[in-house]
């Protein structure tokens, strides 16, 4: 049951996602960038940088990439060039457009790799800004953001890793990114922050896994650094708000073979079947859909999930009127009745002998 679409991100439409049903919507209120709720460093700067803003927008823009150079301004002005460009790139196309082919991106991504993390932060959150333009993508992947990104998200402040995890997110929708993403590393600092951080990181976190696992070795990467772990206990946490994200990272990976028996050593059986019997409609047809694949072919996994119950609910669910949780559940009663019709069958060719 997956077609492939186009993933609303920031109000923004990619394309060359692997999605399953309705998963667009699921994802479609991620939104890191933070900007504007940090006080200036300098009113003085600031007042200069808005009067030649006023005077010519473009002079502006060519005087705020000159400041990120290290080699011809201080820290304090790299920091107060960053933060402007993070403030005007934050809500206007334009002004990211203009700041990429007046040379922002590659001193933008060496502050990325700084060692002030307040600058890091700065640096961080403008390429993510520029990354909203899908002219700019190609052109951030292409000089050099990728690691260093990777770096932040293992080592930033809380919003320089919920910022590197969006930015990420925008590159590996370049399809070819999604590979170079995984292998540098990304995706056990993205579980880090699925596990450990805010709210609003374990959004960044599921919405970006969600894209790089579209591809099948980031799949295997993910779970075997232990993604089931979280995802299980997000699940199982009705007032997280993160069942549904969760449920479609973990649909999403139950091709890897290495995902089946990850989610039952988690615990997940008991909380897949909870959510099929009291989720949302929507949320249910997830659950049913990954008990589906935990039990197509395991004679084990089938008798486990009907002695926790999930007949019942499943049954319930198989009178739905929504026509793919319909069918997902009828597909999935017929599996789990299997066992027990073998089992009969044995009886019968025992009593036969």
């Amino acid at each position: 049951m997956e077609n492939r679409t186009g993933l609303t991100y920031m109000n923004r439409k990619s394309s060359g996602l692997t999605v399953t049903d309705d998963s667009s919507s699921a994802f479609s209120d991620c939104n890191s960038d933070r900007s504007g709720e940090f006080p200036p460093s300098s009113s003085e700067n600031r007042r200069l940088f808005l009067s030649r803003a006023a005077e010519n927008p473009d002079d502006l823009i060519r005087y705020l990439v000159s400041h990120l150079d290290s080699s011809s301004s201080s820290v304090d002005e790299q920091k107060q060039a960053a933060m402007e460009i993070r403030l005007l790139t934050k809500d206007k196309p334009e002004n990211r457009i203009k700041l990429a082919r007046a040379g922002a991106i590659k001193p933008l991504i060496s502050l990325v790799s700084s060692s002030d993390a307040q600058l890091q932060e700065h640096g961080v959150t403008a390429v993510l800004n520029l990354s909203l333009c899908d002219e700019n993508k190609e052109l951030i992947a292409s000089s050099g953001a990728i690691k260093p990104l990777v770096r932040a998200l293992k080592s930033g402040t809380p919003t320089a890793k919920e910022n590197a995890a969006c930015a990420l997110l925008r590159l590996s929708q370049i399809e070819d990114n999604k590979i170079a993403i995984g292998r540098s590393g990304a995706i056990p600092h993205l579980v880090s922050l699925l596990e450990t951080g805010g709210f609003r990181g374990k959004k960044d976190a599921a919405t970006a896994l969600y894209s790089l696992c579209s591809a099948k070795e980031n799949k295997t990467r993910a779970v075997e650094t232990g993604v089931m772990k979280p995802l299980v206990e997000l699940m199982a946490d009705f007032d997280s708000n993160m069942v549904d994200k969760a449920a479609y990272v973990m649909n999403l990976l139950m091709s890897a073979a290495e995902a089946k028996p990850a989610v039952v050593e988690e615990g997940g059986v008991p909380v897949l079947v909870e959510i099929v019997e009291v989720g949302t409609q929507r949320q249910k047809e997830m659950g049913v859909s990954i008990l589906l694949q935990l039990c197509e072919e395991s004679v084990v996994y089938r008798t486990m999930v009907a002695r926790e119950g999930a007949i019942a609910p499943v049954v319930a669910l198989s009178q739905s009127s929504k026509s793919r949780a319909k069918l997902k559940a009828e597909a999935l009663i017929e599996i789990l009745r299997r066992p027990r019709q073998q089992q009969q069958q044995q009886q019968l060719d025992c009593n036969r002998i």
